[in-house]
C-alpha cells in the first residue's frame, strides 16, 4: 500500500528529504479546461478584449506560477525548472466553448515536476477567468488532473 510520505511516524507533517536521491531526468504534463459562453469564446480567440491577448497572458501566468510553486504549496521543494509550456486547444460547441489547458514542466532533479505542471495549469485558467470574467461569471474550470510523469522511483505514469 503506497504511503504519504509527507507525514512521519508520528503524523507529523513534514518536507521529504531528498538528499541521497540521484538526479534524473524528469517531467510531467498536466492538463485541465475552462468552457464559457461562444461569446466570451470569440473575444478571447479573437483578442478582441479590452484587456488585451487572454491566452499570451494566461500562457505568461501558468510559467510564472510554475516557477513559484514551492511558494503555495507548503510542503514542495523549491525548483530549478529547466523547461515549463503552456498550451491552449480552443474547442467551439453549440452551446458552449472550451479551451484546453496543457503544460510540461522539466528539470534534472531529485524529485518530480507533478506539482508545477499542476499548477501551471490552475494559473493559466485562473488567468482566462480573470480576464473574461465580464464577458462571462458562468464560467467553468475543470477536468485538472496529471497526464503524464517520467523518471524518479515511483517511475513513469500515464493516465488513461
Amino acid at each position: 500500500m503506497a504511503e504519504f510520505t509527507h507525514i512521519d511516524d508520528k503524523g507529523f507533517v513534514r518536507m521529504v528529504d531528498v538528499t541521497q536521491k540521484p538526479e534524473t531526468q524528469r517531467t510531467a504534463t498536466a492538463c485541465g479546461e475552462i468552457s464559457m459562453c461562444n461569446d466570451a469564446f470569440q473575444a478571447v480567440i479573437n483578442s478582441t478584449g479590452t484587456k488585451g491577448n487572454v491566452l499570451e497572458t494566461a500562457r505568461i501566468a501558468g510559467v510564472m506560477a510554475a516557477k513559484k510553486t514551492s511558494d503555495i504549496i507548503p510542503m514542495c521543494h523549491p525548483l530549478n525548472l529547466t523547461h515549463v509550456s503552456v498550451d491552449f486547444t480552443p474547442v467551439s460547441e453549440s452551446d458552449k466553448s472550451t479551451i484546453s489547458i496543457s503544460a510540461t514542466a522539466k528539470l534534472a532533479g531529485k524529485t518530480g515536476v507533478e506539482m508545477e505542471a499542476l499548477v501551471a495549469v490552475s494559473a493559466a485558467a485562473l488567468t482566462i477567468y480573470d480576464m473574461v470574467k465580464s464577458f462571462d461569471k458562468s464560467m467553468e474550470i475543470s477536468n485538472i488532473r496529471l497526464m503524464q510523469k517520467s523518471g524518479g522511483k515511483s517511475g513513469d505514469y500515464k493516465a488513461e
